[in-house]
């Protein structure tokens, strides 16, 4: 039988608890009355083997973003790949002096709260939180998921089919690219933190471009805008 500690314990239970809460939510409700947490991972690799080495998130309440309301921790892996040097820029001695990702999970619960997630591919963020979530805390995360990478695809389809003769169909979805492409400030690439900023400015300035061609008030049309995104409860 699996031993946790108090901490992994609690987080469990609050997980137990916020899957009530998302069972009753109401999307008819403003998107301005939801709270939202950006969230972010870096890996040691892409394989089911590798690990997180960093997470990090943001903020977002009103449709206004907090960037001083922040999460960010690196986490200590069982195993180091040069990966985590080369792309992410942190020090095997970074990762041997943080805590291990039992240890962080806790934090990282009691941080997203009942808020929805928002990531940028966050399928693949969630496939890492979610093994994690159950080896550690006994439960799986359990909230709304929206996915900015599918929020910018509506977008540029909304253009094409307006002004298809000014714009090229090789858009790339990179978040540095799509930043870059809107005129929104640009953070360094491969770091949880800053990433998860960066999802956060794209994913606001999105709603409110969106708002110019779809009606978006309600959690509901936002779903409805991007449909085919994926819900976890």
């Amino acid at each position: 039988m699996k031993r946790y500690t108090m901490a992994q314990f609690e987080a469990g239970e609050r997980l137990k608890a916020h899957k009530k809460v998302f069972q009753g939510l109401d999307p008819t409700k403003p998107l301005s009355e939801f709270s939202f947490c950006v969230l972010d991972t870096e890996l040691t690799g892409l394989r089911r083997r590798h690990e997180i080495i960093s997470i990090g998130a943001v903020r977002i309440e009103h449709l206004a973003l907090k960037p001083l309301d922040r999460f960010y921790t690196e986490v200590c892996p069982k195993a180091w790949t040069k990966t985590g040097t080369l792309i992410h820029r942190i020090s095997p001695q970074q990762c041997q002096d943080a805590p291990k990702i039992g240890k962080v999970l806790p934090e990282l619960i009691a941080y997203l709260g009942t808020s929805l997630l928002i990531g940028h591919n966050i399928a693949l963020d969630l496939q890492f939180l979610q093994k994690a979530c159950k080896k550690h805390l006994g439960h799986p995360l359990v909230h709304p998921c929206i996915d900015t990478l599918r929020l910018a695809r509506v977008y540029e389809e909304s253009r094409w089919e307006s002004y298809y003769d000014r714009f090229t169909l090789r858009v790339s979805y990179q978040l540095q690219e799509l930043a870059q492409a809107y005129g929104l400030p640009c953070f360094p690439a491969h770091n949880a933190a800053s990433d998860a900023l960066q999802t956060a400015y794209l994913f606001v300035y999105l709603v409110h471009k969106l708002r110019e061609t779809h009606p978006l008030v309600t959690l509901e049309e936002l779903y409805r805008c991007g449909r085919g995104w994926r819900w976890y409860f």
